[in-house]
């Protein structure tokens, strides 16, 4: 078994509650029928990886999906921002793992092999961490719990990423950069990747 982590957070795939603001554009049913074509990706892209893997819903646990929990161990995402429910998935990862990863499921470009080369660099660094093109980030990797990686954050800005790498160089901690990558949030972000998941 492998003593790294790996956290995906998603959203309970229901129409209206998914990709606002795709939605805004193309429609509620559109919306949800690109997330679940995310859904599945993200799902292909974890399993290709050798770790354990933390699924956490954002409003139930469902045990009847498409996400095995043979493979999965499924939790719901704590409660408060999204700052507090990756510090609280990150705390309770890293008590029985060597090292965690988080992704989301937004990200058509993620691979496995991005995501091995994330698991990978955490043995040679504390930190490892994929930029978003709008200024997040789309995954962050610690071998050990950094709070000020959550606390007091700018979410949902263009600020995310360059305030995290701030903190860790702050906090002395050594990093490594995965390429960057773009997150599926508006219908021209969908137009420019949908290539990649829609064969």
């Amino acid at each position: 078994m492998s003593r790294q982590a790996l956290l995906v957070f998603i959203r309970n795939p229901e129409i209206g509650k998914v990709k606002t603001r795709l939605a805004q554009d193309l429609g509620d049913l559109e919306a949800l029928r690109i997330y679940n074509t995310l859904l599945a990706h993200t799902r292909q892209v974890t399993l290709a990886v050798d770790a354990h893997r933390l699924l956490f819903y954002s409003n139930f646990i469902d045990r009847n999906d498409e996400w095995p929990d043979r493979r999965f161990d499924k939790h719901l995402q704590p409660k408060g921002d999204l700052g507090n429910r990756m510090q609280q998935a990150f705390e309770m990862a890293l008590k029985q793992f060597d090292a965690a990863v988080i992704v989301g499921s937004d990200c058509a470009e993620l691979t496995p092999a991005i995501l091995q080369t994330a698991l990978d660099e955490l043995e040679h660094h504390d930190c490892v961490i994929g930029p978003a093109i709008d200024g997040g980030y789309y995954l962050l990797g610690m071998r050990q719990l950094r709070p000020s990686l959550f606390q007091d954050m700018p979410w949902s800005t263009d600020q995310v990423y360059a305030e995290t790498i701030k903190r860790m160089e702050a906090a002395g901690a050594t990093y490594y950069t995965l390429p960057e990558l773009s997150d599926i949030d508006y219908a021209e972000d969908w137009e420019q990747h949908r290539h990649l998941l829609v064969k």
